[in-house]
């Protein structure tokens, strides 16, 4: 019990001051992140999530270790989606190119909060109702067959109910004041775009967990595994954007590869009762497929100019 507390507290420690020096020292003025600082905060947090690993590693045993990497495989490859999500709905609202990182440090922070929920919630159904695992593997084959014959990412943030909810509560302006979510116009209190934008951030990535969560449940159940590693995969994910958001056209064929892991977990869940597959084959099947889709997708698209990233420094047009 020392060690499970000792290691939840300097999870939370190393998470709560990297956040604060990423908001309030790096990124206290807005600014326009460039590909240069992206991928220094990449570097970072990449690091930080492997080095965690290997205190896992260290302090509960190789296995553990192992899950922890095989978890933290798949929740990045797994973002690798929400790149190309984050890019369609910052086009769509236009949001000015210097206002994207803090949209997005709020946003992994509710990712966070919320996957937090799904991990508890997940673990005390699998405690309580066995079953579930099965009702796991299903949603997985399931979002992975989806995922196979779906085109493009195409993403309409007016059919987001939570999103038309809101418009109904709170008056929503047409332009944007800085990087203020609210603001006053007329005498009365308005939301600004930037939090409609949000609330899209938000709501998609809770979709997103249904996803990641199961399929992180096919490598372990262990909570404190589930959750740090999928935290230190989300949090690397608003650098990994602005790397990849000018890149997107070259990755044309990951979603088959996602779709594969997704199915891959499905599988692994279902026959779980059956048969344990060794968690460093977990882990070599998960790298295999990422890498195989990667490098089919950029040997593919090779020569082809990296596509303009969504900007505007005008007033949401939508």
């Amino acid at each position: 019990m020392t060690a499970d507390l000792t290691l939840w507290l300097i999870l939370a420690g190393i998470i709560t001051f990297f956040l604060c020096l990423d908001l309030f020292v790096f990124h206290r003025e807005a600014h326009a992140v460039s590909f240069r600082e992206a991928a220094v905060w990449s570097v970072v947090w990449i690091g930080l999530g492997l080095a965690f690993g290997g205190l896992v590693w260290i302090w509960l045993g190789p296995q553990a270790g192992g899950e922890y990497l095989a978890g933290y495989a798949i929740e990045k490859s797994l973002s690798m989606d929400n790149v190309f999500l984050f890019a369609m709905i910052f086009g769509y609202f236009l949001v000015p190119a210097q206002y994207q990182h803090r949209l997005l440090f709020y946003g992994v922070l509710g990712a966070i909060v919320f996957r937090a929920i799904f991990i508890v919630a997940g673990s005390a159904l699998l405690d309580a109702f066995h079953f579930t695992i099965y009702i796991f593997g299903g949603i997985l084959l399931l979002t992975g067959w989806k995922m196979a014959r779906s085109k493009g990412h195409g993403v309409d943030p007016e059919k987001n109910p939570v999103l038309r909810l809101m418009r109904r509560i709170i008056p929503v302006g047409k332009e944007y004041h800085g990087q203020r979510f609210f603001t006053r116009e007329n005498g009365r209190r308005i939301a600004t775009p930037l939090f409609a934008v949000l609330v899209v951030i938000e709501t998609s990535d809770i979709l997103f967990a249904i996803d990641s969560i199961p399929a992180i449940f096919a490598i372990t159940t262990d909570p404190f595994i589930v959750f740090s590693s999928n935290a230190f995969a989300i949090l690397g994910l608003r650098s990994l954007y602005f790397m990849l958001a000018g890149l997107i056209d070259r990755f044309a064929y990951l979603k088959l590869g996602l779709s594969a892991l997704l199915v891959f977990a499905g599988v692994k869940i279902l026959i779980s009762d059956f048969y344990k597959m060794p968690v460093f084959v977990s882990l070599a099947v998960i790298v295999g497929i990422l890498a195989v889709s990667i490098g089919y997708s950029l040997y593919r698209t090779r020569g082809l100019a990296p596509a303009a990233s969504a900007e505007s420094a005008g007033p949401a047009a939508h």
